[in-house]
């Protein structure tokens, strides 16, 4: 089991490389190895063709005969856009494989593990589930719950506030906590912003500082389609997909000038208080393909979606500075009247990142992410 391990932690770390490039596919990694070594590794490519076993089988050959397969989630056993997985691993002779995840898709779920067993070859399942679990949240959530895993990043002061009373917010946390946000950007599908965030700070969205990259969707809720024109999201949604969610009362005018822009229209249900329904949001995004969403704020969106309980990830940059009882608070109202009505989070890290802190926070809702509650056995 210990060697086991460690081929499959090497199929994870090649899974990885994958989150935020292969939606709405999983980020899966295989690992193929004969007589101790490695004759083949693969990882689904960006766009999600061609998956991890098939690129793992193109580079092992004809080594892949009688080898062992490490694979980080159920191979697929249904016709797609490429031929199933399982069968690709039954032609190519492999002996065994070890699997870390089970599949919740239905056209998946326990089919290819009994394809595989079925042709004679030997699996075994299981082998570092709960990691494999927490790697593949997103492509989970839409699955098993039909939207994206979210994940809410605040950068504040120490009093919880993320501008003065002038507006003033850059940059509240540091360059290294800034560097540390645009990676979260590269593993995630999409950047989500509220309206009045699009409206004050002008934010382009895109990841940085890391070369030439696939650049996440740039999402923005805002109600009446009252987005800035001229501005960075405006100028490149020609460049990188910017996707904006309104209410169906939205001016035709703003309507045609952003289609004229190059961005996408969503149509997306108002909730009682008239802002857009936080889960009627999500769950268009994850018919949509996304799996894993990044909300980078401001405020107001934060509190709707706190309130919906919809939150499965938090991540708390904190500077260490204190701006008073004036400043913008980073949440705005959730109407808590008792403590025991606030939602605790389950902290799951906290790190150093410059002068800041990063504390990241598992939600105590629907979805956690852990082994088990959504894994296939």
């Amino acid at each position: 089991m210990d060697g086991d391990a460690r081929w499959m932690r090497a199929a994870l770390n090649l899974a990885r490389r994958g989150l935020g490039e292969v939606w709405p596919n999983p980020a899966v990694g295989c690992v193929i190895t004969r007589e101790g070594r490695v004759v083949g590794r693969g990882r689904t490519a960006a766009g999600g063709r061609p998956h991890a076993e098939a690129a793992a089988l193109a580079a092992a050959g004809d080594a892949a005969a009688g080898a062992t397969a490490f694979v980080t989630l159920e191979p697929c056993a249904h016709h797609g856009a490429t031929p199933p997985c399982a069968d690709g691993l039954i032609a190519a002779g492999i002996a065994r494989v070890v699997v870390a995840l089970g599949d919740p898709d239905p056209r998946v779920s326990g089919r290819g593990l009994t394809r595989l067993r079925e042709a004679g070859v030997e699996v075994e399942t299981g082998v570092l589930e709960a990691e494999a679990a927490h790697l593949q949240r997103g492509f989970l959530s839409r699955t098993s719950l039909g939207r994206p895993m979210l994940t809410l990043k605040l950068a504040t002061s120490l009093d919880g506030r993320i501008a003065t009373a002038s507006g003033e917010s850059r940059w509240i946390s540091g360059s290294e906590a800034r560097r540390r946000v645009h990676g979260m950007r590269l593993s995630h599908d999409a950047v989500l912003v509220g309206g009045g965030t699009a409206r004050a700070d002008d934010p382009s969205m895109t990841a940085r500082g890391f070369g030439r990259v696939r650049q996440p969707v740039r999402v923005v809720a805002s109600a009446s389609l009252d987005v800035p024109r001229q501005g960075a999201l405006w100028r490149t949604a020609r460049d990188s997909p910017v996707w904006l969610c309104h209410a169906p009362e939205a001016g035709e005018e703003r309507r045609a000038a952003w289609l004229g822009a190059g961005a996408e229209l969503i149509e997306i249900p108002t909730a009682a208080d008239g802002y857009l329904d936080p889960e009627s949001l999500l769950a268009t995004l994850g018919a949509r393909g996304l799996t894993r969403v990044l909300c980078e704020g401001g405020g107001t969106l934060a509190a709707s979606l706190l309130r919906a309980g919809v939150v499965d990830r938090l991540a708390h940059f904190g500077a260490g500075l204190a701006l008073g009882a004036e400043g913008l608070p980073g949440v705005g109202s959730l109407s808590v009247a008792a403590l025991g009505d606030a939602e605790r989070f389950e902290l799951e890290s906290v790190d150093v990142v410059g002068p800041d802190t990063m504390t990241v926070w598992r939600g105590g809702g629907a979805f956690h992410g852990g082994a088990g509650r959504l894994a296939v056995s």
